[in-house]
């Protein structure tokens, strides 16, 4: 066994490990409650440096022979995906200082690094309930209502019945083809086999309940309303990007044909008319970017109908724009004493004349969420609509853009909340925390870099 080769290529994951056990050890050797942040901030900054450093110098291997592989195919969205962790960290700081919080995360992170990385079905099995499970805890661990029990139950439930489907499916494609490997799952995308189609539909399935596409989204609303705000932060970034990019990793280049073309399309139409449907209803801003998570998904979804480097650039591209405007909508939002209060949208009103800062990133995040020109939200989705396109799917793309254009009416709903209402007495006062003040620049800054120059990021991916 190449050691090595295991230290060089898991970096980044042991440095999330390290980062772990350092918090922990400290706790346990202090006797007493200690504060992660520090520790946690370090380690992912050290991991998500990692991750580049791999991709940059174009480090390929394979540690574990047919089970974990590193390239600059995934180095790259392993680094994407520890940086956008990093505001969500600092955001964290003031809901919570307890070690559990952080060691939670940090182990949430290594299993969304394994995901990118696996080669096996087993590895990727381990990798995405490595990253579920702590966020079963995180959902509960504010406890900010009293709601947060039952989400958290909801959530813990559905996400058994996720794993449980995706080990069937697993099971049939192993049964179809006696190969546990990830590569075998294209080849039975354009089988004709009932066993291999029967694997396929489960391991999709099992994804769509994960990522919370329609019919499959239940558990999303009351999971991200009954969580703290840095968490729900963390599942509409770091989660669903985890499982979208296992969704690239299962379908890898293999055009998708039907039945399975169906599949793929019709749900995640449904889901982004839903999704944007059911929005517009909200009057609580997590419940609403539960929605609007939703619809995304669909958008997400959508891109595995085209070509394979033409859905690897619109899913890498719509996760980094989509995870930079959801972490920066939540970096700016104000928070109070009284969460229920606070997450309505009515607490809103008024914002920009209280909170200039505040109320001008929410509104960048809005209008880009809603894909209006020239933030990088319009360029994520014309790569997914422009990919559909090209694969001869005319149809599903004009559904896919009617549907889009609903959503318009909540985002904007918002900006007229915080531009053009009056000031709502009982909304959060005070001087914006300096934490947040940072998580929101930067995010902001690589969001202004691709808004006005896409086609370097496109050209690297």
């Amino acid at each position: 066994m190449n050691w090595q080769l295991i230290l060089t290529a898991m970096l980044p994951e042991h440095l999330l490990l390290v980062g772990m056990l350092a918090i922990l050890g400290l706790e346990i050797r202090s006797g007493r409650p200690r504060d992660g942040f520090g520790l946690a901030v370090l380690f992912t900054t050290a991991a998500a440096l990692a991750a580049f450093w791999l991709y940059a110098t174009g480090f390929t291997g394979a540690p574990f022979l047919h089970h974990f592989s590193v390239g600059p195919v995934t180095s790259l969205p392993k680094a994407v995906l520890l940086a956008l962790a990093i505001p969500v960290l600092l955001i964290s700081r003031d809901d919570f200082a307890e070690t559990p919080y952080y060691t939670l995360v940090l182990a949430s992170l290594y299993g969304a690094c394994l995901i990118i990385s696996s080669d096996s079905f087993p590895t990727l099995f381990l990798g995405i309930e490595i990253m579920s499970l702590p966020v079963y805890a995180l959902v509960l661990l504010g406890l900010l209502r009293a709601q947060s029990t039952e989400a958290a139950l909801k959530y813990l439930v559905l996400g058994g019945a996720a794993t449980a489907t995706l080990l069937m499916g697993i099971a049939f494609l192993y049964g179809w083809s006696g190969s546990l490997a990830i590569a075998a799952f294209p080849y039975a995308l354009a089988s004709t086999d009932p066993l291999a189609l029967a694997g396929v539909a489960l391991v999709t399935a099992a994804l769509f309940l994960k990522a919370a596409v329609v019919p499959f989204h239940a558990w999303a609303p009351d999971a991200y309303e009954g969580a703290s705000a840095p968490v729900t932060a963390y599942m509409a970034t770091i989660i669903k990007a985890g499982v979208l990019l296992a969704a690239l990793r299962v379908f890898g280049t293999m055009p998708v044909v039907a039945p399975v073309a169906g599949l793929i399309a019709v749900l995640p139409l449904l889901s982004m008319a839903w999704g944007n449907l059911a929005a517009i209803r909200q009057t609580s801003f997590r419940r609403m970017i539960a929605y609007s998570s939703i619809a995304h998904a669909g958008y997400l979804f959508y891109a595995l109908l085209g070509d394979g480097r033409g859905r690897w650039e619109a899913i890498v591209f719509y996760l980094i724009a989509y995870g930079l405007m959801n972490v920066l909508a939540f970096a700016a939002l104000p928070r109070g004493a009284d969460d229920e209060r606070q997450d309505r949208l009515d607490a809103l009103k008024g914002l920009y004349y209280r909170r200039p800062f505040a109320a001008i990133m929410i509104a960048i995040a809005m209008l880009s969420l809603a894909g209006l020109p020239p933030l990088p939200g319009f360029a994520a989705k014309f790569l997914v609509f422009k990919n559909v396109l090209a694969a001869g799917y005319t149809a599903y793309a004009v559904a896919g853009l009617v549907a889009s254009y609903l959503g318009l009416y909540f985002y904007l709903r918002v900006i007229q909340y915080m531009f053009m209402a009056e000031q709502d007495p009982a909304a959060a006062r005070g001087t914006p925390r300096r934490l947040a003040v940072l998580a929101s620049v930067l995010c902001l800054v690589p969001a202004v870099l691709l808004m006005f120059f896409p086609g370097w990021l496109i050209d690297r991916l």
